[in-house]
């Protein structure tokens, strides 16, 4: 069995390499030259562009090439994990060139309906149950649940990255005028789009605000709870050490963000995460 991901996933070569899977690297697009992650920029390159008034873009896998790697894999079940459609078009994409090949049935795409530290958690758990044997639809099984009990929150720095990568909400981006503020932004009910869960002075009363959410949710030590950042390790592990109070047996994990999606929050941006195990 195959595992697939988009580099919205958080793998880096090396651990790509160590949990044989494949990862589809997203495009980043600097004075029209395009770069992909992880292969021809790190995020740190990408913030230090960022730094120097650059204003990147993204771009999608190309179809061609997500078609050429279910070619390379027919002869077995392949398990394409996508970043959340409605939150990048890269899910539409590899849809399209499942439909594309001669031999589509043994190609399953699934839609994570999430990004980053939560995508993240979603190839791991697929990769350690296709080491343990599971079969292909138990795996998809398992996925599905962790899924459905999956949040995600943002905090960002500057809300104009949000605004120009166009998946806030109408009020969430009517909301980015306004100054000395700190907004909580969750995802949408169909999971599409990104909205405002609350509006605080503080970040100190916005980490509270997800905390709040949190345990509303349910979520305890059968979670992982992961942090990701953009350029900002210090104000992650902050995050992290003020959550573990509230969530002490839960498993917690830190990640950078890959480049593509520090352009979606911008720089200094913090996600928490929570999936089920």
């Amino acid at each position: 069995m195959k595992i697939i991901a988009d580099s919205s996933c958080l793998y880096s070569p090396t651990e790509e390499k160590e949990n044989d899977i494949q990862v589809v690297p997203v495009g980043v697009v600097i004075n029209g030259k395009a770069y992909k992650d992880y292969v021809d920029i790190e995020s740190n390159e990408l913030l230090n562009q960022l730094n120097h008034g650059v204003v990147p873009t993204t771009s999608q896998p190309s179809i061609g090439e997500v078609v050429q790697i279910y070619e390379e894999n027919q002869n077995e079940e392949v398990l394409m994990l996508s970043i959340g459609d409605g939150l990048s078009g890269t899910y539409q994409s590899v849809s399209s060139a499942r439909n594309m090949i001669e031999h589509p049935e043994n190609i399953h795409v699934i839609d994570t309906q999430t990004l980053a530290g939560a995508y993240h958690y979603l190839v791991k758990k697929a990769v350690q149950l296709r080491n343990e044997g599971k079969t292909i639809g138990e795996i998809i099984g398992e996925l599905q649940k962790s899924i459905s009990n999956s949040f995600s929150y943002v905090i960002p720095s500057d809300f104009q990255f949000l605004k120009r990568c166009g998946r806030l909400t109408p009020i969430a981006a009517q909301m980015s005028g306004l100054l000395k503020i700190v907004p909580v932004l969750t995802l949408t009910e169909d999971r599409k789009k990104i909205t405002i869960l609350s509006v605080k002075r503080t970040a100190k009363k916005a980490l509270s605000a997800i905390i709040q959410s949190l345990k509303e949710k349910g979520v305890n030590e059968n979670f992982v709870i992961s942090i990701c950042h953009a350029g900002a390790f210090e104000k992650a592990k902050e995050t992290m050490l003020v959550l573990k109070e509230s969530f002490q047996n839960a498993c917690f994990e830190i990640h950078e963000l890959s480049p593509s999606l520090i352009l979606h929050g911008g720089p200094g941006c913090i996600l928490v995460h929570a999936t089920m195990k």
